[in-house]
Formats: structure tokens, sequence, C-alpha cells
């Protein structure tokens, strides 16, 4: 079987039960993800622990918005903060030490 070229994305039909879709798509929110994301993660963890991961899989696209890119032929803005010390900040304290 050959594989797709890069880019492309199988579309698959998913059966699942409505409690078990209720609790994946919870769980995709609360790690900022889409339950379609979510699924593929899983489905990724678990070809993974098992030794069944393809070696040329491509890693799972990140989260969250994508860098913005500068338009092309324009020079990236400077940071402003480059060079700067900021105040010292300790490890996130979790969602428990928050205000």
């Amino acid at each position: 079987m050959t594989p797709p070229p890069p880019g492309d994305r199988k579309q698959v039909l998913l059966r699942l039960d409505p409690a078990v879709y209720e609790a994946l798509a919870r769980w995709a929110g609360d790690e900022l993800r889409s339950t379609n994301a979510q699924i593929e993660f899983l489905l990724r963890r678990a070809l993974g622990d098992a030794g069944r991961l393809p070696g040329g899989v491509a890693p799972q696209a990140r989260r969250g918005r994508p860098p913005r890119r500068p338009p092309a032929g324009a020079e990236p803005a400077a940071d402003p903060g480059a060079g700067e010390a900021g105040p010292e900040r300790g490890p996130d304290p979790g969602p428990a030490g928050r205000a």
C-alpha cells in the first residue's frame, strides 16, 4: 500500500458511544484541542506505546494558533524586549495556585 502524499489527511467515519464522545470532547477542551486532534493524539500515543507507530509519520501539529509570519519581503519587527532583563519568575503554580 502506498502512503498518501505529504499534507493529505485520511478521512474516516468513526462511530462512538455518545458518552464516550462527550468524555473525549471534554478532555479535548481541557487540553485546548479539537475533539478530532484529541482522538489523533490518543491514537498516536497508543500506537507508540505498542511499538506500532510507523517511523515515517510526521509529528502531530502543535496546539494553538500558528506563529504569525511577516509578509514576503518584509523584515521581521525588532523585539522591543530583547536584551532587557525582566522580573524573575518562578515555576508555574498550576491551576490550583492561580487566583
